[in-house]
């Protein structure tokens, strides 16, 4: 089925979303205005996390509201430059991907998260956060909900890899020089990511 642009806004706007030229954001007094939680993850063993990139969580980040979340989460990530590409869970193992950035959105349920590799930071999710991960940030999901339900998303062109060891100086290299969009996944262009995520 074909929306038009009228049918899109009101769907939208139902989900707390607007258009704004090419991105979407969040309505006016939505809770994502408000800035994410950023932190830096230092290597830590074989998990070589991102030494340029933080990791930003968003509490609250997508109102999840109405019969299908995840729906809207893809739309909102698409708009602003974040294709999903799966809907499923965190693995409940330690790894990363080294070829791509991610996004992690919590379409339902709540889960435990260690960030950053064995005995790292751990994080708790619910459903509407959004959490985006630079790559080479270690994750694992070390206990969750029974209806717990991601959209996973990525910058264009970029495919991810699993890694569950060390890799090579010379694909870190190339992983801390992975572009990514100039637009934040939740908030659209004038987010945070593009003040926080800053190459050079």
């Amino acid at each position: 089925m074909t929306l038009q642009r009228r049918q899109f806004q009101a769907i939208l706007g139902m989900l707390g979303l607007v258009l704004c030229g090419s991105s979407v954001r969040m309505a006016r007094g939505a809770t994502s205005r408000n800035s994410p939680d950023s932190f830096m993850l230092p290597p830590n063993g074989w998990v070589p996390n991102n030494a340029h990139l933080p990791v930003l969580h968003y509490r609250n980040g997508f109102p999840t509201h109405g019969s299908d979340p995840a729906s809207g989460m893809e739309a909102l990530f698409t708009a602003n430059g974040w294709p999903p590409r799966w809907r499923w869970g965190v693995y409940d193992f330690h790894h990363y991907h080294s070829t791509a950035h991610e996004v992690l959105g919590i379409a339902t349920g709540s889960a435990q998260l260690r960030l950053g590799g064995p005995d790292a930071r751990l994080v708790t999710v619910r459903a509407g956060d959004v959490v985006v991960l630079p790559a080479g940030t270690g994750h694992k999901n070390e206990g969750s909900s029974d209806d717990f339900l991601v959209v996973g998303a990525y910058p264009p062109d970029q495919d991810f890899d699993l890694q569950r060891g060390p890799i090579p100086p010379a694909a870190i290299t190339i992983m801390n020089r992975l572009p990514f969009p100039s637009t934040d996944p939740v908030q659209g262009r004038d987010g945070a990511l593009p003040r926080l995520w800053r190459t050079g």
